[in-house]
């Protein structure tokens, strides 16, 4: 588990009106999935598809989403789960992980592309952006090699390779898009070593990325409950909206 039931994202509200909707979105596939928007009045320049972790779309990432789009980027959360476990609220001790298994990268590809579609709607050019956590982190990445023509992919503590073989490293020379990694240099599942690994590869193929590692962090850092790692967080977070800044 990547967070407690009743965390919030380690960031403060933005100045920017914003309004949020649930909504349902059709992938290419015929896939039809949950998805939360949170935007201003006026469409933003650039937009985020935030990638929850293993338990899917639940009320971290509606708040995340809220808060980009506070801090102005428009941005959609979305929920992988709908080819084997359908719409509608879960409970927090849902049984997460047999629809976890169940998810292949072309399912997921195609749910972050409905995903763009939508922020895309009336500006086809808009630049936008994958952000992902754990699960979403390593799926982010993997946007970057996606045909989906997106400015940037971010992820907080993905992993370079997964043991189920969705290996992001082997990847790294379809990437189109600059990639921003964000470790915990305490992050037990995810040693230096494979961090190391995936920046040489990166660097080898050409890719423009920004790879921060923070000392002593744990997995799932940025968590307002880790009031210890709470500069951690902030750093991250100025990064990432800088990230999108100067890509867009």
């Amino acid at each position: 588990m990547c967070f407690d039931h009743d965390s919030e994202p380690p960031v403060a509200a933005g100045d920017r009106a914003v309004t949020t909707r649930d909504v349902t979105l059709t992938a290419d596939d015929g896939n039809v999935f949950m998805a939360f928007q949170a935007a201003g009045e006026e469409p933003s320049h650039a937009a985020v598809v935030v990638l929850p972790d293993v338990r899917g779309l639940f009320q971290f990432y509606k708040d995340l989403a809220t808060r980009f789009a506070q801090a102005g980027h428009d941005a959609v959360a979305i929920d992988y789960f709908g080819r084997t476990a359908g719409l509608g609220e879960r409970s927090n001790d849902w049984d997460y992980m047999p629809h976890v298994a169940a998810t292949t990268l072309d399912g997921i590809r195609n749910d972050t592309a409905a995903a763009v579609a939508l922020l895309r709607t009336n500006n086809p050019d808009r630049a936008v952006f994958t952000i992902g956590f754990c699960f979403g982190g390593s799926n982010s990445w993997h946007q970057a090699a996606n045909g989906l023509g997106l400015s940037g992919a971010v992820g907080f503590y993905g992993r370079p390779r997964r043991s189920d073989g969705d290996t992001v490293i082997d990847r790294v020379a379809e990437m189109t898009c600059p990639i921003l990694a964000l470790m915990g240099g305490d992050d037990p599942g995810i040693p230096q070593e494979a961090v190391d690994e995936y920046e040489k590869a990166l660097e080898a193929a050409g890719v423009a990325h920004e790879v921060v590692v923070y000392p002593g962090a744990p997995h799932s850092f940025f968590d307002r409950k880790y009031e210890d790692f709470a500069d951690e967080s902030a750093d991250a977070w100025g990064r990432v909206l800088e990230f999108i800044v100067s890509n867009s």
